[in-house]
């Protein structure tokens, strides 16, 4: 279930992923389930909301973030994911703010250092920071850790044969193929 969405990078009038970072979390999080095929998300019933605030190298501006946020909220989202990190920033914080202030959840990314200090907006006490673990369970090595997690997940490790998470994934061509990632953003 994908609405059409919105993208607030300049020069890019649509929300389609060219990356695949977003696609994959996607549908990690509203893969379809039971259709003999694939793999399943966690979540199959939700509806997903593209909202591009990154450009295809990964990289964005706070307001692209912030802008990102707000409409998230003016259209109507329950949850909000931001698989997306960085130093403090205070447009994204006072957004994030606005968004828990309407009844919005916001979830984050911890950051894929693999050192105690989570990034931003992950560190944020108005969002869920969410470490990764890898298939043995444990904190994934590359996962940020320490304050401001607030829960972990599985977010795979490659170190471990077969150890990525497995997606559907928007390949940047306009295709699509099964990747595996890893990273607190897939978790």
């Amino acid at each position: 279930n994908v609405l059409k969405g919105a993208s607030f990078v300049p020069g890019t009038s649509t929300a389609v992923d060219d990356q695949g970072h977003g696609t994959h979390v996607a549908g990690t999080i509203a893969q379809t389930t039971n259709n003999g095929k694939g793999v399943a998300g966690v979540a199959p019933d939700a509806t997903i909301l593209p909202v591009k605030v990154l450009s295809k190298w990964g990289f964005g501006s706070s307001s692209w973030i912030a802008a990102g946020i707000d409409y998230a909220v003016d259209e109507g989202a329950d949850v909000i994911n931001l698989s997306l990190g960085g130093g403090y920033s205070k447009v994204i914080h006072n957004s994030i703010k606005k968004a828990r202030a309407k009844g919005v959840i916001v979830v984050a990314a911890a950051g894929n250092s693999g050192k105690r200090g989570v990034g931003y907006p992950g560190a944020l006490e108005e969002t869920i920071g969410v470490a990764a673990t890898g298939p043995d369970g444990v904190v994934a090595p590359y996962s940020s850790y320490g304050k401001g997690v607030d829960i972990a997940a599985p977010g795979g490790n490659k170190q471990i044969t077969g150890g990525g998470i497995l997606q559907d994934t928007i390949d940047g061509k306009g295709g699509h193929h099964y990747a595996e990632f890893q990273g607190t953003s897939i978790a």
